[in-house]
């Protein structure tokens, strides 16, 4: 009996994979060096630049690995490998389109948003238009990008550690949500971006590293030789295994699947460029060549990843085999911890468990941050009290809000665990598409733009984007052929409001918000600065000046 036969016989029983003790022990150590580091890492935190930008203190390197630790998920890991496990080259497209999407988000909007704005993305978006309507616009759909992304993440860390650490029944998950909800609320509070970028940094250094250990341990057993993994991979895919290297075995089925991948690449292209998050970390860093040089490290760091992720999947597939997987608790998610069981026993799994607990941990601190960032500076600091503030003053409304949102994402992710929270991931980064990215690319490179073009835009783009996902089979009506079980958020198979055939609405609400971003401007009678627009071409360009943007 092999080792990941072991591991299915425990969980049937037990619920969890591997050893319970194993998983805690490394789970802990990691949680106490890095707490360690966070309470160190808050002892300048004094002023609002401190508080969200770290003092503008980490050198490119360090920002690019804070940068791919922020962009490497638990879904770049676990579900990638999953994915490449199951359908091959179709879930190899994945890592393809995460990888360009980062490489438009830096190379199109990146570095010249970080030398226009100060903290946030509502800096750059109202530097020449009217300040208030646009910053609540773009901290309204900040929040809402933040808040469905973290109740993915949080919702996908309950599963994946009560199953980890032998965890069952919807109490015992909920308790393990709570406890991810409040180590992130710890970090956050103390530690600010600081902190949080050094979660970051550790994070992607034991993600790369971990994968990198796995990679070269799974290209060992087949002599260092990609197409004797390959053929490994079809051989153990039984009858469909030869579909693994051709494209379609999961997109090509019909027309409107190759239409649903169409738009959901071009949610998550496109959106990468609009993911707050993301974007936030560039004000980190003090000067524009280290924004350049964060750049290249981060773009290294994310390429050599997915790399990995190639050897990973295709080695779960021929190691492990899709059958093993699909029929473990946690399905695809389960091929990089079964691979790893199976090539290292109890340990490497345990490593491996604590690298994906980490990388929750990581993306939701991040989150957080941002949503913490977003309340206090747009909303409270530049609507409510019209700039009128002291920075301690907005610090401290922001680590209120770091209460607030930490509460809400636990009690959401409580109640959307073991339900299909897919679409909650989708509809992050299709808002990210549709609200953000269009009024971001006019707001930096169309003179014309004003105040009534991103209003349309961010507003139209938000609420199309979630009538569409609401209407969408991921929510109701989706039901598996073969077994009859609901694929949708709503697990009752006799409610169905699904008119929106699409499960991501990109391919609709980008173009649409792009469109109302051009009527909404001509339609207006405001007139345009283009004394502003000069302003903000050379600050963009230059970097000079970023360092005292603030309210006007």
């Amino acid at each position: 009996m092999s080792r990941y036969d072991v591991v299915l016989a425990a969980t049937a029983d037990g619920g969890q994979v591997g050893d319970p003790v194993v998983n805690i022990a490394i789970f802990g150590a990691f949680v106490l060096v890095t707490l360690v580091i966070v309470f160190r890492a808050s002892r300048n935190n004094k002023t609002a630049a401190d508080y969200y930008a770290a003092g503008r203190s980490f050198t490119g390197p360090q920002n690019g690995t804070a940068i791919a630790g922020d962009y490497l998920s638990a879904a770049s890991f676990l579900g990638i490998c999953g994915a490449i496990a199951i359908y091959g080259y179709d879930g190899f497209l994945y890592s393809i389109g995460f990888l360009v999407a980062w490489l438009v988000a830096l190379l199109l909007v990146a570095e010249l948003l970080r030398n226009t704005g100060r903290f946030t993305m509502a800096d750059v978006l109202s530097f020449r238009l009217r300040q208030r309507p646009v910053r609540l616009a773009a901290a309204i759909s900040t929040l809402a990008v933040v808040f469905f992304y973290l109740l993915a993440q949080m919702a996908g860390a309950g599963g994946l550690v009560a199953l980890l650490l032998g965890i069952d029944g919807v109490a015992g998950q909920g308790l393990v949500i709570a406890v991810v909800g409040a180590l992130m609320i710890l970090y956050v509070l103390v530690g600010g971006m600081k902190g949080t970028t050094w979660v970051q940094i550790i994070k992607a250094i034991l993600l790369i590293a971990g994968a990198g250990i796995m990679t070269i341990w799974v290209l060992a057993r087949y002599g260092f030789d990609l197409s004797a993994l390959l053929q490994g991979a079809i051989d153990a895919g039984g009858e469909e295994g030869s579909k693994l290297i051709e494209p379609g075995k999961q997109y090509g089925a019909s027309a409107l699947t190759q239409l649903n991948f169409l738009s959901l690449a071009l949610a998550l292209v496109l959106g990468t460029a609009g993911l707050p998050h993301v974007l936030m970390r560039f004000y980190t860093v003090p000067s524009a060549k280290e924004a350049r040089r964060s750049v290249v490290w981060a773009i290294w760091l994310i390429g050599i990843f997915y790399l990995f992720t190639l050897v990973l999947g295709y080695g779960a597939g021929a190691i492990v085999g899709p059958e093993t997987i699909m029929a473990s608790p946690g399905k695809a998610n389960s091929a990089a911890p079964l691979l790893a069981y199976e090539l290292g026993g109890v340990f490497l799994l345990g490593i491996i468990s604590a690298v994906a607990f980490a990388t929750i941990l990581a993306v939701v601190a991040g989150l957080t941050i941002t949503a913490a960032a977003s309340f206090a500076h747009d909303i409270y600091a530049s609507v409510i009290k019209k700039g009128q503030v002291a920075p301690d003053g907005e610090v401290r409304v922001a680590r209120i809000t770091v209460l607030v949102i930490g509460g809400l994402a636990i009690v959401g992710g409580i109640f959307a665990n073991g339900q299909n929270v897919a679409f909650l991931v989708a509809l992050a980064f299709a808002v990210a598409a549709s609200a953000n990215l269009p009024t971001i690319i006019y707001s930096l490179f169309w003179k014309r733009f004003n105040t009534a073009g991103a209003l349309w835009s961010m507003y139209g783009g938000l609420i199309s984007c979630v009538l569409l996902i609401a209407f969408s089979p991921v929510v109701s009506g989706k039901v598996d052929p073969t077994t009859g079980a609901s694929l949708s958020m709503i697990r009752d198979t006799s409610i169905d409001f699904a008119i929106f055939p699409l499960e991501n609405p990109g391919i609709i609400s980008i173009p649409l918000a792009f469109l109302l971003g051009i009527v909404g401007t001509l339609l207006s009678k405001e007139q345009p600065h283009p004394e502003k627009f000069a302003e903000m071409e050379v600050r963009s360009l230059t970097g000079a000046g970023a360092e005292k943007a603030s309210v006007h």
